[in-house]
């Protein structure tokens, strides 16, 4: 009789290490190393030649957290966003993240779903993972803000959000000028009364930026243009925005047409939902410019202008100016604003206004 076929081993296979494959080439770990560092020209042609089969005959791959370390580089960049819901965050992860694959590097994110005391240990978290570098793009407020002793040695760049305790490269959109170019479009459109929405400042710097510029250019235009500012904060109820549209045409002048300049994609969706609650009208009863172009701005009658963000720009010259960094490019925070593209589409044009199709 025959013995019995032994089971298949149903235990998990070891990887071979780099110690497995100087033990199975008779070589030290050092000289296993310089193979794979490709520095062959200090190994004799048969030490090459039995590390080689040892390789081989293992199929031993080596790890490239491992090779990257040992040259004192993980290859890795830690990304660090407020609120990856965002739209404006996932499009900057977009051009941050084909910046660093074109250079060799891998992103890690961290979201911290707008907690601000988590910045701190995100970039623990990340720092455990021996990144090289950070790009934030946080809140920047609260007991657990980063600051330059936090980093642990390692570079950032800062995106869209200034840090009052960090001195670090900064790329952003143009907020001012941006601002210029929609209120200056709404005015040459016969809008004279504005209204202003932004989520809650609570000292986020781009909120802040385009909240000052607003008021500065409404005070720079006397009685030709008057102007006010909401802070809608997410857990205001439908009712207070729709107060405040209704109360914006009450308290016009006789003749005076109103607009309103929404301070990001999530303000002029809630905006989008009021008008139609009013039973308006964008372009008729209310004109309309909003900062970020979503895709649907185009598709809610007769289309929403926007101040389009260069966000893909803006995530690419934050991975380049960080990766400059990582280099051993040293000298003072750089700053670095890029301009914002206004698109026109009806609900800034008003009444008779041909439409824009886009």
């Amino acid at each position: 009789m025959s013995p019995p076929t032994p089971a298949p081993s149903t235990a998990p296979r070891v990887r071979p290490t780099i110690a497995d494959v100087a033990a199975e080439a008779g070589v030290s770990k050092a000289t296993v190393s310089r193979y794979f560092n490709h520095r062959e020209r200090l190994l004799s042609p048969d030490i090459a030649a039995r590390v080689e089969a040892a390789i081989a005959k293992l199929a031993y791959v080596p790890s490239p957290m491992a090779q990257a370390l040992s040259h004192g580089r993980s290859r890795l960049i830690g990304l660090v966003v407020a609120d990856i819901t965002n739209p404006y965050s996932v499009a900057v992860l977009r051009g941050a993240e084909k910046a660093c694959q074109d250079a060799g590097y891998l992103v890690m994110l961290f979201n911290l779903g707008n907690d601000r005391e988590r910045e701190r240990a995100a970039i623990d978290a990340l720092a455990s993972y021996q990144v090289d570098g950070f790009i934030l793009n946080t809140l920047g407020q609260g007991e657990g803000q980063a600051d330059v002793n936090t980093l642990h040695g390692k570079p950032a760049v800062l995106v869209d959000r200034r840090h009052a305790g960090l001195a670090a490269d900064f790329v952003s959109l143009d907020n001012q000028g941006a601002m210029r170019e929609a209120c200056a479009h709404l005015q040459q459109q016969g809008w004279q009364r504005l209204l202003y929405i932004t989520q809650p400042l609570l000292g986020v710097s781009s909120r802040i930026e385009r909240t000052e510029a607003f008021r500065a250019l409404v005070s720079s235009k006397g009685s030709a243009v008057r102007g006010t500012v909401l802070e809608l904060a997410a857990e205001q109820g439908d009712d207070v925005l729709d107060q405040a549209l209704t109360d914006l045409l009450r308290q016009a002048r006789p003749g005076e047409r109103c607009a309103v300049v929404a301070g990001n994609s999530v303000v002029t969706l809630r905006v989008a939902a009021s008008v139609s609650r009013l039973g308006w009208t964008f372009g008729q009863q209310l004109g309309f410019v909003g900062f970020d172009d979503p895709e649907w701005a185009s598709l809610i009658r007769p289309g929403l202008s926007a101040v389009a963000q260069p966000t893909d720009a803006i995530g690419q010259r934050a991975a380049q100016c960080l990766l400059e960094r990582i280099n051993g490019l040293e000298g003072p925070a750089r700053e670095s604003l890029l301009p914002g593209l206004l698109v026109v589409r009806g609900s800034s044009l008003g009444p008779g206004g041909p439409p824009d199709p886009g």
